[in-house]
């Protein structure tokens, strides 16, 4: 019995400390793994779910960081869009039911997933993913803060090739928050060496002894990831993919207008990849090297007819476009009745000189692409419906950028806005435009009249044009002016004292809500300080004793007329606003009234002023000349809506005729069908294709200096010919008298 219990007890104690040994052996990492055989007090093992918890708790880190980089707590202008923070962002799927704040989760968390399968550690791909966020956060928010504007695709070729130049854009005290920044990551850095210490796994998402199958899984996670990541990222700017319809799905409503309201509105890394790949248009069939050589010599031909008439020389005046915003009349708007007429001066204006109405392609918004036809010639009506702001999506990548400025020397254009320079990108488009100066209400050029009326927020009309004029009166040279007013921007908040106009319904109409009434109320008024603005600008250019002609039109209606914009059977009188081309009494052309001008697009105002001046033209402006004598005015469809950024609105393109009446396309006789071909073919070359134009002379615009080079050219070849013919008859050999005397014998005998 004694031998039997101490065998059982050794037994025991055997059993006890193999167990015991295999429970070490279980919570100790092997040899073979490289790790040393002691463990931590409180190390265990991290479950999938522990990694799944974490992950996401890191990719809200990392969509936080974001945000805040495009989180300010006040703008140096008071802005018509609200500042969000990140609650706001976040706080949108319970209020709104809008979804963005998930929708960058699941792509930035896309990239995550990319370090993870790649580094197959979770404690070393999370601090590089902060990391990385950290980084592109604070690139974000220093572009932010000292330009109002967020980090564009086409400032990656920016830090690529300059690089070295980067710091002179920092803001002041930005040295501290990039130390915080270095701090905090620091310290992230080490409490993940600390966790990856005390979690047994090492943090190995694929912890399994198939190597094989774990590397397989590693690289078709890559892979997938990867390639919906990079898929989603081309196809999201372009209407009707499924990452476009997945983004307005999760409720992505594009801002365009303000690049940092759209990344608080919608998430700055979805912002971001709308604008990197947008579809511009699609290659017009034939386009090739060849045809556009022969468009060019079909113009080239047409510019030459033209040019045989005309006496002047463009650039020998100076040009004013002044983009009156949201500028029309509100007389015009169905079922409307207002107690005073609001523009007296501009009407009896229009009367006096070439004028009309100008179809617009937005409704309470859409001013940048008004200007970015107005100023290259080229027409919304044929853009891809994807490509909704030029301004944005556009003209920051293009290499080549034709406008009407770059007919003045560069250091005599010039543009002048009282607002933000980041608004609609306009700095980084004018530089590209090759405006020597835009001033703003920021540095480096500050505008310097900044007077508000009564209590609007906006600066003056009579600013922005003071501002202008004295610049004007500053030089001698001839320039090109832009000017881009604020005054009439919405909201209109009953800013005006003293305001003496009343709206009503006219009689039959639809009653006017309250607050419709009073927004009219106040967009009249304003408007009657335009009006009486301007009549002070024309009449200030009438005492310069340089030739002057001004370009004036309105953008786009107020997006205030709910009563007339229910009916959609007021579409096109909501998109008319009204325009006027003016010379001085210095210009040979004043009071000048050209045919064909009731109605225009603002692509075909360059092909007005000029003929309006009389002025010789470039093949490309004889095309649209030759354009706007078929069709008088073309836009996208437009909608009675204000104007939105998901997409150009479907249907038709918009053509009316020269007494405003709308155009079906497939009645068209063959001229017009080949200049609307042609007009494709061009606009494709310019903004996706291959420049084949750039190396042709199809955008030069004959100048004083250059055709008497060319007469000068002439005269010499012409010189060069008659004395080269001269001294060929000097050297040709004279008949000898024999041969002579043989001659005459010959014909004698004849």
């Amino acid at each position: 019995m004694k031998s039997k219990s101490m065998h059982a007890s050794r037994k025991s104690a055997s059993t006890e400390h193999a167990a015991a040994a295999s429970q070490h052996s279980s919570t100790q990492p092997s040899k073979s793994d490289g790790q040393r055989p002691k463990i931590s007090l409180g190390a265990s093992r991290f479950s999938n779910w522990t990694y799944a918890i974490l992950f996401l708790i890191i990719d809200i880190v990392g969509v936080a960081i974001l945000q805040w980089a495009v989180t300010i707590s006040s703008s140096r202008v008071a802005l018509s869009s609200p500042l969000i923070g990140l609650w706001g962002f976040i706080s949108t799927m319970w209020t709104d039911l809008r979804f963005v704040f998930v929708l960058n989760l699941i792509v930035l968390g896309l990239i995550y997933g990319i370090l993870l399968f790649l580094t197959n550690r979770f404690w070393i791909a999370s601090p590089i993913f902060i990391i990385i966020c950290t980084v592109m956060g604070i690139i974000e928010h220093m572009k932010v803060i000292s330009r109002y504007e967020t980090v564009l695709p086409s400032d990656m070729d920016f830090l690529h090739s300059d690089a070295g130049t980067v710091a002179t854009f920092l803001p002041a005290g930005s040295q501290w928050t990039i130390l915080w920044a270095v701090i905090a990551l620091l310290v992230l850095v080490a409490l993940c060496i600390f966790i990856n210490h005390m979690d047994l796994r090492r943090g190995r998402i694929f912890d399994g002894q198939r190597k094989a199958l774990n590397a397989s899984f590693r690289v078709a996670g890559i892979l997938v990831t990867g390639l919906v990541f990079t898929l989603f990222s081309i196809a999201v700017g372009t209407v009707g993919t499924w990452a476009n319809t997945t983004s307005k799905f999760m409720g992505d409503i594009p801002s365009m207008w303000d690049s940092v309201y759209d990344a608080q509105r919608n998430g700055t890394m979805v912002a971001f990849l709308r604008q990197l790949n947008p579809k511009v248009m699609d290659e017009p069939s034939g386009y090739s090297q060849a045809t556009m050589k022969r468009i060019a010599k079909r113009y080239e031909a047409e510019a030459s007819s033209i040019n045989a008439t005309r006496k002047n020389y463009e650039n020998d005046s100076s040009v004013i476009y002044i983009l009156s915003e949201s500028f029309s009349d509100p007389t015009r708007v169905p079922g409307l009745s207002i107690n005073q007429d609001p523009m007296p001066k501009i009407r009896a204006i229009k009367q006096k000189t070439t004028s009309g109405l100008m179809l617009s392609s937005g409704y309470g918004g859409g001013t940048a692409n008004l200007e970015f036809q107005a100023l290259t010639g080229l027409s919304m009506a044929n853009f891809d419906s994807s490509l909704t702001s030029p301004y944005q999506q556009l003209v920051p990548s293009l290499s080549w950028t034709p406008s009407v400025n770059q007919n003045w020397s560069s250091k005599n254009a010039v543009a002048f806005h009282p607002y933000e320079s980041s608004m609609y990108s306009r700095s980084t488009v004018y530089k590209k435009f090759g405006f020597s100066n835009f001033y703003t209400l920021e540095k480096p050029d500050i505008i310097k009249y900044q007077n508000k009326l009564d209590s609007s927020p906006y600066v003056s009309d009579e600013s922005a044009y003071k501002s202008a004029l004295e610049e004007m009166q500053a030089t001698k040279s001839n320039q090109f002016v832009q000017i881009v007013t604020m005054q009439n921007h919405m909201p209109y908040n009953n800013w005006y004292t003293n305001n003496q106009f009343q709206v009503a319904a006219s009689s039959g109409s639809q009653p006017l809500g309250s607050d419709e009434a009073l927004a009219i109320d106040t967009y009249a008024k304003g408007m009657s300080y335009t009006d009486s603005s301007t009549q002070e600008l024309l009449d200030s250019l009438n005492t310069l004793s340089k030739p002057v002609t001004v370009v004036f039109y309105g953008d786009h209606l107020p997006g205030i007329y709910t009563t007339a914009g229910a009916d959609s059977s007021n579409a096109v009188a909501l998109h008319e606003t009204d325009y006027f081309i003016w010379s001085n009494r210095a210009s040979k052309t004043y009071n000048n009234k050209i045919p064909n001008s009731s109605y225009t697009s603002p692509n075909f105002f360059s092909a007005q002023s000029a003929e309006y001046m009389n002025a010789k033209v470039s093949p490309y402006t004889a095309f649209l000349t030759a354009m706007h004598s078929k069709i008088s005015a073309m836009e996208p469809p437009v909608v009675n809506q204000i104007q939105g950024w998901d997409r150009i609105p479907a249907g038709q393109t918009i053509y009316l005729d020269s007494s405003g009446n709308p155009m079906d396309a497939r009645s068209f006789d063959a001229k017009t069908k080949q200049l609307i071909r042609d007009y494709k073919l061009i606009q494709y070359d310019i903004t996706a294709g291959k420049h084949y134009l750039k190396d042709t002379d199809f955008m030069t615009t004959p100048t004083a200096k250059s055709d008497a080079a060319q007469a000068a050219a002439k005269k010499l070849a012409e010189e060069k010919s008659a004395a080269k013919k001269q001294a060929n008859a000097a050297t040709t050999p004279s008949a000898s008298p024999s041969e002579s005397k043989s001659t005459a014998n010959t014909t004698s005998g004849k």
